[in-house]
Parts: structure tokens; sequence; C-alpha cells
């Protein structure tokens, strides 16, 4: 990759570092790496841009994932070993890596579904080993495969998922009007699940993890199967969640999401974690970064 002319990067530094990276004007970025607006930015400044991660002093934890090992029967292979990463308050952060890389496995351990050999893993101060009913009041997660009970009808699945976790009636009421702005079942909302499409199940499957509002929402792939209305729909309010406090950790496979959504990136490759990335800081001093060309470069290193 090329290095950037220093006269598009003094042209590109702009604005949109200062709500890229609150803790930090552009200028005090950039001069963490000895350089000053209007210089050249190289690939390798870049990366290091990138891999340091700017915490506000007054950020508030929601996840803390250390040391996760997770093996499916005792000879096998590690699936996921030493995952370590840590998200907060207004955060967006991505699991991306090749198929069987080890996102979901992470992502079920991080939601209880799957125990694990060695590690820690918190939500909202939570351990959830020892205080499992407490770290999940804490979270939304919508699987993969999108799991629900085909034998309902949607409303009676989101009223099911808003009993689980005592959401009052009152409230639940507003809630669903908010999710179905966004995701906007309409009167198939009344149908039976087991007559939903793939992505009529998908946006049932959200809304259930949603009604009760929770601080830490979890995605395996969440854009699989949406259409592109409501792919933007979920983009959008996937923003508005978190800058009202909240934390998004989702996977995927797509680079440009990613790329466009997330405000940091943990990058799994074989079941081991090889980089943790401030996408949105890079962004915002760097915009024209090839992240796609990052990703596949580092994937392919053994």
């Amino acid at each position: 990759m090329e290095e950037q002319k220093p006269e598009t990067v003094a042209e590109t530094i702009g604005a949109t570092a200062a709500s890229a990276a609150p803790a930090e004007s552009k200028e005090e970025i950039l001069a963490a790496f000895g350089l000053k607006p209007g210089d050249a930015i190289t690939t390798e400044i870049a990366e290091k841009i990138m891999s340091v991660h700017s915490v506000r002093p007054d950020a508030v934890e929601v996840v803390r994932v250390a040391d996760l090992c997770k093996r499916y029967s005792k000879k096998a292979p590690l699936a996921i070993e030493n995952v370590n990463f840590t998200c907060y308050e207004g955060e967006i952060v991505g699991l991306l890596g090749h198929n069987g890389a080890g996102k979901s496995t992470t992502l079920k351990c991080l939601e209880g579904m799957l125990p694990y050999e060695k590690g820690d893993i918190a939500i909202c101060g939570h351990d959830v080993k020892k205080e499992p009913l407490l770290a999940k009041q804490n979270m939304g997660f919508v699987t993969d495969n999108h799991a629900v009970f085909v034998k309902m009808t949607g409303i009676q699945y989101i009223s099911f998922m808003a009993d689980i976790y005592k959401v009052p009636t009152d409230v639940r009421r507003t809630r669903l009007a908010e999710l179905e702005e966004v995701f906007q079942l309409g009167d198939a909302i009344n149908n039976l699940v087991s007559s939903y499409s793939h992505g009529m199940r998908q946006k049932v499957c959200m809304m259930g993890s949603l009604i009760h509002f929770p601080k830490l929402w979890v995605l395996d792939e969440p854009m699989t199967g949406l259409d592109p209305r409501t792919m933007h729909a979920v983009q959008e309010f996937m923003h508005r969640y978190a800058a009202q406090g909240n934390c998004i950790i989702f996977s995927s496979h797509a680079l440009t999401t990613v790329a466009k959504m997330c405000d940091r990136v943990v990058l799994i490759k074989r079941g081991q974690q090889i980089d943790d990335l401030n996408v949105k800081r890079l962004m915002s001093v760097y915009p024209n970064f090839n992240f796609e060309e990052y990703f596949l470069q580092h994937e392919g290193q053994d």
C-alpha cells in the first residue's frame, strides 16, 4: 500500500476526529506519533494508530473477556485460545474472522451458552459463571441461526421474552412500538413464526433480544437475511443504541459493514486473537485506509 500524499491527509483530517475520538483531538492523535496535520502517514504508522486504544477516563466497562479458552472435547484442539478484550459504554465492537475462526464460539461463551475451560468473562461487573442470571439480565443475544419458538406468533414470542426479563406491561408497549418502527413486521407480528421467512425470523429474534433494552447487545452475523431497507434501519438503530450509553458486539464477514459500523474490531484467526484495532480512531485521521487489504494481509499470514 502506498503512502497517502501529505496534501490529501491535510484535507481529510477534519471535524470527524473530534467525534471519533472524544478524548483526543486530531492534532493530539498525530502528535503521539511525531506527526502534525499535513504530514504523510505511512501504512506502518496507520497500523500503529489503529492499534492504540484511546479510552476516556470516565468510560464505563460493560464487557471484560480475559484469557478465554474453549475446547469442544477433551481430545479436541482449542476452538479459541487466550482471547482478551474489553468493551465500554457507547462502543460498537466487531468480531471479524474467517469461517470457523472462533467468532461464534466466543460469543456463545460470552452469553453463557457454552462452558469454557479457562478464563473469565464479566458483563457489567457480573461474572458469567458465578452470577449467570445477573450477567444475562444485562444482555440481549441474537444467535447466528436466529432461534425462536416457531409455534408462537411473533407477538407471543416478544411477550414471552418480555416476561422472562420482567418488563412491565406499560414499558413493553412503548418499547414494542419503538422496535416496530425499526423492524416493521406489521400485521405479520400476529402470524405464527413458522410461517416467517428467514429475514422475518431474524427481525423478531432481534426484537425479542431488545425488549428489555439491555446494556449489552450481542449479535452473531446480524445482517444475514435482512432486506436492504431493514439492514440500513438496523445499522442506524445500532448507532443510536450505542450513543445512549449501551454496548454492541457483533460478528460479521462483511468487511465494509465492519469498517463502517465499528469503533473497534477484534480479529480472530484459527481460534486465536491476532489483533484489537481501533478502526474509528484510525479512520478519523486516515479515512482512505484500505481496511479490506489490511484484513486480507493479516488473514493470510501464518
